[in-house]
């Protein structure tokens, strides 16, 4: 799978821009703020109908531009298809695949698969749970439609049981029979989504402790485990036993919308004893690991999304980074970074092609 070329209309600090990508390697220089992430942010749009870093399409729009708009051409299995956005915040966002609507933005979800490698992962290891589940979601819900259905079922579903709780708790009554009802509900999704990520982090571990060795030169060890309420009993057990407790709290205590990943280094948890060099480390392995499985099973090579990568590793793991990514079982990889010449040095270095791209105030040449 390949994008061959993207054009962007009023996308965050762009105007107007075209550009014919390489198949291989794409590297994007320039200082910070020039527009580098902007670049790989609107791939990943194109890709997933939302931005990476979560901002609500009103505050994408250029400037005080009412809409914006991205085109990309992609090959994939040796067919062209144009994918284009177009969304005027406020009103309903249009996603066409070769002119023709999507009814439906989830059925675009898993048609481009990509991984984006961010700053902001560190999250991942740092941050809270909701970080780790929507990575979790974000891998399953490339891959398999029905997993995207019963996830976003649950979560509407959710949203409808707490705010009726939280209701009932202010008006002093509560309505046990209408609470059943959302339960019943929850039980088929929630049952799905905790089945398909326990089987997918069994899958998932061994690629992840892979990658983590090849980028720490084997010096560590690392692990995973998952954490859900659904492994000690089933949702409708959980609902009933916390129903006194969800009454004080107004809002559902336990379900799959608890998971977690707990991840460790050296059987410690890596929040409390890895460096920083580790943890970046220990984010790259997770999203190459990532790339690997999805490959696996769309049978089709990914976009890689590489941001701002090279801060806080030390230069034998960015060797090893930069020589992972261009080997074959890799496919398009784009890139960004404040050194131009790290991309310069490896012309004619390696087995693939590269094209540099020099970015400055929204502009790229």
């Amino acid at each position: 799978m390949e994008l061959k070329k993207i054009i962007l209309t009023n996308f965050k600090n762009y105007e107007s821009q075209q550009l014919e990508l390489d198949p291989a390697l794409n590297w994007f220089t320039g200082l910070n703020g020039m527009g580098k992430t902007n670049m790989l942010d609107a791939i990943y749009y194109l890709s997933m109908t939302k931005s990476f870093h979560h901002m609500p399409d009103r505050d994408i729009s250029r400037h005080a531009a009412s809409f914006f708009r991205l085109e990309g051409l992609f090959e994939i299995r040796g067919k062209d298809r144009k994918v284009v956005a177009k969304v005027e915040p406020g009103k309903r966002k249009v996603f066409e695949s070769n002119g023709v609507p999507y009814d439906r933005l989830a059925e675009h979800i898993g048609q481009i698969p990509v991984v984006f490698v961010a700053p902001s992962d560190s999250d991942l290891v740092q941050g809270g749970s909701e970080d780790r589940r929507r990575f979790m979601d974000n891998a399953l819900s490339q891959t398999d439609p029905l997993y995207l259905e019963h996830l976003m079922t649950y979560n509407r579903v959710l949203k409808q049981r707490n705010a009726a709780l939280k209701q009932m708790g202010q008006e002093g009554r509560f309505d046990r029979t209408l609470l059943h009802v959302y339960d019943r509900q929850l039980l088929m999704p929630s049952r799905y989504v905790f089945e398909q990520r326990n089987a997918w982090l069994e899958s998932f571990l061994p690629r992840f402790q892979q990658y983590y060795q090849i980028i720490c030169q084997e010096r560590e060890t690392v692990g995973c485990r998952y954490r859900s309420h659904l492994q000690e009993q089933g949702m409708d057990a959980w609902l009933e036993a916390n129903w006194e407790k969800d009454k004080v709290l107004q809002r559902t205590s336990a379900g799959i919308h608890r998971d977690d990943l707990v991840f460790y280094i050296f059987d410690k948890p890596v929040k409390r004893f890895a460096s920083q060099g580790q943890m970046k480390s220990f984010v790259l392995a997770l999203k190459l690991a990532q790339y690997d499985a999805l490959m696996a099973s769309v049978q089709r090579k990914p976009l890689l999304l590489l941001d701002d990568i090279f801060d806080k590793l030390d230069p034998e793991r960015v060797r090893k980074l930069i020589e992972l990514v261009q080997e074959p079982n890799f496919g398009q990889v784009f890139i960004t970074d404040t050194r131009k010449e790290r991309a310069e040095s490896l012309i004619g270095s390696g087995n693939r092609e590269i094209r540099i791209f020099e970015v400055e105030e929204g502009k790229i040449k």
